[in-house]
């Protein structure tokens, strides 16, 4: 009916004009008259009609995400825990009450992408019984001033009107990569982020009263430092959860929990895949699991097989394998500097090779494969130095060989960059304790240039040392492609390198 209405007005307008002309009337004003209300509503609906549409999103949203516990959510024993503990704040309104405790307004869920922190606040959601209202920072960030304002004000009302209708007693907000509007405000300058934030805050102070809902506002960044101090002050965001990387515990429950859909094979051993998957987030673990079951439906097998999960692996870590062809001499110059990065591996950590193969993944035209690491929090100076030295290993065994470097070494350069930064931040260069933003540039360089440079000569001086092993591996790699753990440890007990 409205649509014939509007097809009416349309077809009557342009007659009333023409007869009005034809009468004698002047339409000029009518015509200025029409152009400044059309001015006037594309304005309004520029500044508050694009925040009614978010308010749209979010009814179309309405029946919120699917039930979530924290059981299905592998991994994350301790923080699980530490946030149980703040919700029952919210659950527990009477207790609080009694004892006269201020009640929780926020909570902040730090740590790397893929960690869970987005299903930590659905669960949240589920383990209270409330509404589940969940907006990203970008949805806030707009060039036209006050429209983020808007829609942190709508987030709320919209909150506040879902719970009231569905009678319950408390909501949630989640707002995912908050830094985006809760960055650090400069002085001076009036943004519209900052806009966006000083309601943010104003309305984290007021959402407590005696009414209901009540209401707790639950954030996540892995980028906890850029956020502005007022955000992080007691009485806004009360409680800073981190979620962190899986340990081998945390790995081996995600892979259980993915796998509860998939058809494994009985010899597939969960545990070695945890081993193997060191350093993965909960994601990669269920991408994983995912390209598993890709590979295995690739070869028509009925079951996911133990190699399955380790091509995946490779194919999580360091991409698809591609066709690229190289020529001999490429290849040869790749197998020296996978070789180089091995034997060092191998010289300060026995036993840690498990595979050197040429076969081309991604970007990377060969690869050295780790047997899986022990779990490790702190690190000494000996053990980067030791790590840095088998990220130089590639490029000081092409030196040996060809007498430079080439463009393959870049990645290894700037992992080993990255070490003695993270060794200038601990104190463990001879530059001792440090403030890095009180030292010069030419001064960080100075002793970066110089580590690196004393860790190159060691690393180039060890290689030189095991050239026989060199020689005998690399016939092997460049007819096989493939060189194991175990075929590379005979050539050290051949030249009497390495005990039996």
């Amino acid at each position: 009916m409205p649509k014939l209405a509007k097809e009416i007005m349309l077809g009557f307008i342009p007659v009333l004009l023409v007869f009005l002309v034809f009468v004698g009337v002047n339409v000029v004003p009518l015509f200025i008259a029409a152009a400044l209300v059309g001015t006037l509503l594309f304005i309004a609906k520029m500044k508050g009609g694009i925040a009614v549409g978010a308010g749209n999103e979010r009814k179309r949203k309405k029946s919120g995400p699917a039930k979530l516990t924290f059981e299905e959510i592998g991994g994350q024993d301790n923080a699980k825990q530490e946030l149980r503990e703040a919700l029952d704040f919210l659950i527990r309104h009477e207790d609080i009450k009694k004892f006269g405790i201020r009640p929780l307004k926020g909570i902040l869920l730090t740590g790397p992408p893929g960690t869970g922190k987005t299903l930590m606040a659905k669960a949240a959601a589920h383990y209270t019984d409330s509404i589940f209202v969940a907006a990203s920072g970008s949805e806030f960030v707009e060039m036209y001033v006050g429209v983020g304002a808007g829609r942190v004000r709508d987030l709320f009302k919209d909150a506040r009107s879902r719970a009231a209708k569905e009678n319950k007693q408390n909501a949630i907000i989640f707002i995912d990569e908050i830094d985006v509007i809760g960055g650090k405000r400069e002085g001076g300058q009036q943004r519209e982020y900052d806009q966006t934030l000083n309601q943010l805050l104003t309305e984290m102070d007021g959402i407590y009263s005696q009414d209901t809902p009540r209401i707790l506002v639950i954030a996540a960044t892995n980028r906890k430092e850029m956020l502005d101090s007022a955000l992080l002050r007691p009485g806004r965001f009360d409680r800073h959860i981190q979620v962190d990387l899986p340990d081998k515990k945390g790995r081996t429950h995600i892979l259980n929990l993915h796998a509860g859909n998939k058809p494994l094979h009985e010899d597939v051993d969960l545990d070695k895949i945890a081993e193997e998957a060191y350093g993965f987030s909960g994601a990669q673990l269920e991408s994983v699991m995912n390209e598993a079951a890709i590979y295995t439906m690739r070869e028509n097998e009925q079951f996911i097989h133990q190699r399955h999960l380790s091509m995946a692996i490779d194919k999580v870590m360091m991409g698809e394998r591609s066709d690229r062809e190289s020529n001999f001499e490429e290849k040869k110059r790749v197998a020296i500097h996978e070789l180089g990065h091995a034997i060092m591996a191998e010289l300060v950590r026995p036993g840690s090779v498990k595979q050197v193969a040429l076969s081309p993944r991604g970007k990377a035209l060969g690869y050295v494969r780790h047997n899986p690491q022990q779990e490790q929090y702190l690190y000494t100076k000996a053990f980067l130095e030791e790590q840095i030295m088998i990220a130089l290993g590639g490029a000081a065994a092409e030196e040996i060989y060809y007498g430079g470097r080439s463009t393959g070494s870049s990645n290894d350069f700037e992992q080993s960059l990255n070490i003695v930064e993270t060794m200038m931040k601990s104190g463990l260069t001879a530059l001792g304790i440090i403030n890095m933003n009180m030292v010069t540039t030419e001064e960080l360089m100075k002793e970066n240039n110089m580590i690196l440079e004393e860790l190159m000569n060691r690393t180039k001086s060890l290689l030189e040392q095991n050239r026989p092993i060199f020689d005998n591996s690399l016939d092997i790699l460049l007819k096989e492609e493939i060189l194991s753990g175990e075929q590379f440890r005979c050539q050290f007990r051949e030249n009497a390198l390495l005990p039996a």
